[in-house]
């Protein structure tokens, strides 16, 4: 008979401590799981604030988050809580935010202004226009208070004056988009000689209000007269009108000369996204579209409306007629660096035409460069440098033979 030994004392220790060492070893297996699962969880941690921190770095250097960072954002989608619940969304600004027109006087500035009213309001753009009219030359605390204005405005908008040109940057100041337009010199100086003295068609008595103090003497001076015999209004430096509205602040831009007309066209290539010319509104109106649509969309079909046809014509100085051949060839010799600048800003516009294929009729100037340039030989040359006011006609004629005179065709040369 076969023995049972299941219930032996040896059998039954050794059965107990077989037990005893699987339970043990099931407990030190279980202990050790957690622990191998903390290292991973504290490696993981110590990854993802490195990747952060190395994602921080970059996008600092770099101006902007990483690409892995923005692909991850794109592949969890741009929605956040934040942007759920949170406050609504800032409007987003058009670019650029920040546009100044210093309007250069009696170049259809008023014109533009009608229609600048106009699109503000469709657009929702902030347009601020000064009333200050005779102020375009800034001391150095009035270029600061005026930039720190202007940059302090609500974004989107659009600042216009008359005034000469601001470089913000001088004072550590963001520069604005500067657009502006300008006109055949001769015709603005014609422009604003009538309308100082008649106004426009908005009232008839309206250039009593701007010049109440004018006499009548003055008031209905032939502009042939002011021209030939030296007014100071007729004269330089008054004729020297436009070029400082490009030239800036510096006192050598009021004086008639190379360097005011070089840093005027230097800062047409470097600060303004436009200089058109009134001859071609309608193209400078399509330039301005495509170039800043947040604030110019729209603007051939206002312009060419009915409504702003009727308010547009009120606009037209009245009185004007054309002087002499002999004084506007005299008007030229004395604008010839306007000329220069202003066939310089005509070319520069024509090219931004070109580059956006855009091809429209030109419309030529009223006073041609060949027109000008068969009248100077066909009429004595002026005396160079004429003074506002001279003491007597002997000292006009000593300064006179002291002025060396130059060949009528050296100074159209160039025109």
């Amino acid at each position: 008979m076969m023995k049972n030994f299941s219930h032996s004392p040896l059998n039954n220790n050794q059965t107990q401590n077989h037990i005893r060492d699987r339970n043990n070893k099931k407990y030190s297996l279980l202990s050790a799981v957690p622990l191998r699962i903390s290292l991973r969880g504290y490696g993981f941690c110590m990854a993802t604030l490195f990747l952060f921190c190395f994602g921080s770095l970059v996008y600092e250097l770099n101006g902007g988050p990483p690409t892995i960072l923005l692909d991850i954002r794109q592949y969890l989608g741009e929605s956040t809580f934040q942007d759920d619940h949170g406050p609504p969304v800032a409007r987003v600004l058009p670019f650029p935010s920040q546009v100044v027109y210093n309007r250069v006087g009696k170049c259809g500035s008023r014109t533009v202004l009608i229609l600048l009213r106009l699109l503000s309001e469709k657009h929702e753009f902030n347009l601020v226009s000064s009333e200050i009219h005779n102020r375009t030359r800034l001391t150095k605390h009035e270029q600061v208070d005026l930039i720190k204005n202007i940059s302090n405005m609500p974004q989107p908008f659009l600042y216009t004056r008359h005034v000469h040109f601001l470089n913000f940057t001088r004072f550590r100041v963001e520069e604005p988009v500067y657009i502006n337009i300008i006109r055949d010199p001769i015709n603005r100086f014609l422009s604003n000689y009538f309308f100082r003295r008649f106004g426009d068609w908005r009232g008839e008595q309206n250039h009593l209000i701007r010049t109440p103090g004018m006499k009548d003497d003055e008031r209905y001076l032939d502009i042939n007269v002011c021209i030939l015999e030296n007014y100071p209004e007729c004269s330089n430096p008054r004729m020297f009108y436009i070029i400082p509205y490009f030239c800036g602040q510096h006192p050598q831009c009021r004086e008639p000369g190379v360097w005011a007309l070089e840093r005027a066209k230097q800062n047409v290539l470097e600060n303004y996204l436009l200089v058109g010319i009134l001859e071609e509104l309608e193209d400078v109106l399509l330039l301005l579209e495509r170039l800043l649509p947040h604030y110019f969309s729209g603007v051939l079909n206002i312009y060419k409306s009915p409504d702003y046809k009727k308010a547009g014509n009120m606009t037209g100085t009245v009185h004007k007629h054309t002087p002499t051949l002999e004084a506007l060839q005299v008007l030229y010799h004395r604008m010839r660096y306007e000329y220069d600048f202003y066939g310089f800003v005509r070319d520069q516009f024509h090219l931004a035409k070109k580059k956006i294929g855009l091809k429209s009729a030109l419309r030529p100037s009223a006073y041609s460069h060949d027109f000008l340039r068969d009248l100077a030989l066909r009429t004595p040359e002026p005396l160079e440098g004429e003074e506002e006011e001279e003491e007597d006609e002997e000292e006009e004629e000593e300064e006179a033979q002291e002025t060396t005179l130059e060949d009528a065709a050296s100074w159209l040369v160039n025109s």
